[in-house]
């Protein structure tokens, strides 16, 4: 729908998003875009993938230290900023590169930190109790062990 606002100063195309919930009242959502020539679809597929991208920076932020650059040279910022957000990618591609954990995890970098170190920690038990290695890396519990403390999806 073609609508008028008038603190934007130019027209908007609405998209009014219906859901029931489970006590059976309706929860409405109104998504917008300048772009009058957006269809529907297309707003509410920007407008989900806004919230991946949003991720995406919260995890460099806390993670990959996105924020915390005190050089002043834009070349230099280029750099930290591709850095930081690479590091995010290669965590990423690392995580879903091995079969078994790429099935029932959804990525986060606090999962995925948590993950590492978990594998570490079993690593380190299995090298310092002499345990035999083959018998607990190819448990079948193996998976719900080494994902012990990382969030829910």
């Amino acid at each position: 729908m073609k609508v008028g606002r008038c603190c934007l100063n130019c027209p908007i195309s609405l998209v009014c998003i219906s859901e029931v919930q489970a006590n059976g009242k309706i929860k409405n959502a109104l998504l917008f875009s300048t772009d009058i020539h957006l269809p529907p679809e297309q707003i509410l597929e920007y407008y989900q993938a806004r919230f991946q991208i949003e991720f995406i920076f919260r995890d460099a932020k806390q993670f990959t230290g996105l924020s915390d650059c005190q050089a002043r040279h834009l070349p230099r910022l280029d750099f930290h900023f591709n850095a930081s957000l690479i590091a995010l990618n290669l965590a990423k591609h690392q995580l879903y590169s091995c079969p078994s954990s790429a099935k029932s995890f959804v990525f986060s970098m606090a999962s995925y930190k948590r993950l590492e170190f978990n594998k570490h920690l079993l690593c380190t038990f299995i090298d310092k109790l002499d345990l035999d290695p083959d018998l607990i890396l190819n448990h079948p519990n193996l998976p719900s062990v080494l994902s012990y403390g990382t969030l829910a999806a």
